[in-house]
């Protein structure tokens, strides 16, 4: 069992196994999110997670679209700000801010993606997989 919480303990969850890759995403809009180079985040099934306290407290906001739907969405506490996993999501799978996870997670992360837009005083040097847009998608359609 793994918890999560935000920085006021609003909001807290729980995910029973983290099932998806473990990703640092350089996009611009995750950057901003973030407020850092990246934003770490593990994919997760729906019927692995669940809220234990303050999903109410949870906003959304919808950036608008860049390139093509859907459009760029961030859930966070409303009170602390902090990035929290969004309640309203009805895919299969979606991504918690791995930031948001207490304890060990039993896993590093896999792959930093988005790196052709990566911040310019940030540099990579952990040896980890780079990808760019063309390559993720390329990733993400052959293993969906």
């Amino acid at each position: 069992m793994i918890r999560g919480s935000c920085v006021c303990g609003d909001v807290q969850f729980e995910i029973d196994r983290v099932s998806g890759a473990f990703e640092l995403c350089h996009c611009g809009r995750c950057r901003k999110f973030s407020g850092s180079a990246f934003l770490a985040a593990v994919g997760v099934r729906r019927e692995d997670f669940r809220f234990t306290r303050g999903r109410e407290c949870i906003q959304t906001y919808d950036a608008p679209i860049l390139r093509a739907p859907p459009a760029y969405r961030t859930a966070f506490c409303r009170r602390c700000g902090s990035a929290m996993p969004d309640p309203a999501l009805d895919a299969e799978w979606f991504e918690v801010p791995a930031g948001a996870l207490e304890g060990e997670l039993g896993m590093r992360p896999a792959r930093h993606i988005m790196v052709h837009v990566k911040a310019e005083w940030f540099e990579i040097c952990d040896g980890l997989p780079q990808l760019d847009l063309d390559q993720l998608e390329s990733l993400r359609s052959a293993n969906p």
